[in-house]
């Protein structure tokens, strides 16, 4: 039986580490045996989310959703903030979702661990 692992973020993509710290542990988890891992982005963690970022240097957080995306994890972003900040009907990373609160919840009672960023 896999452990269930659920990831909150709510870092700013850029200017903390926050949300890169959050990432990086995410796919240093998918890399251990029997982990199934979901990752819900909110507040100003959202926008890592936008298709076509590409910074000029540091890490690139686009690559990093990706790979859990490639691992199987299912990402989602808080609605009512993707709608706050006008991004709801942006295109987004391929595979990642608009989810909402209820959902969290649900993930939260079935999760074995939450871990919050």
């Amino acid at each position: 039986m896999k452990q269930q692992i659920v990831i909150i973020a709510n870092g700013a993509p850029y200017g903390t580490e926050s949300l890169f710290n959050a990432l990086r542990l995410g796919i240093a988890l998918n890399e251990q045996e029997g982990i199934d891992l979901k990752l819900f982005l909110m507040s100003d963690a959202v926008s890592a989310a936008l298709a076509g970022q590409s910074p000029a240097e540091g890490y690139n957080l686009r690559q990093m959703l990706e790979i859990l995306l490639a691992q199987g994890t299912q990402i989602r972003l808080c609605k009512s903030c993707t709608d706050a900040r006008g991004i709801t009907a942006l295109p987004l990373i391929e595979g990642i979702e608009v989810g909402t609160l209820p959902l969290l919840a649900q993930w939260t009672l079935a999760a074995d661990k939450v871990l919050t960023f």
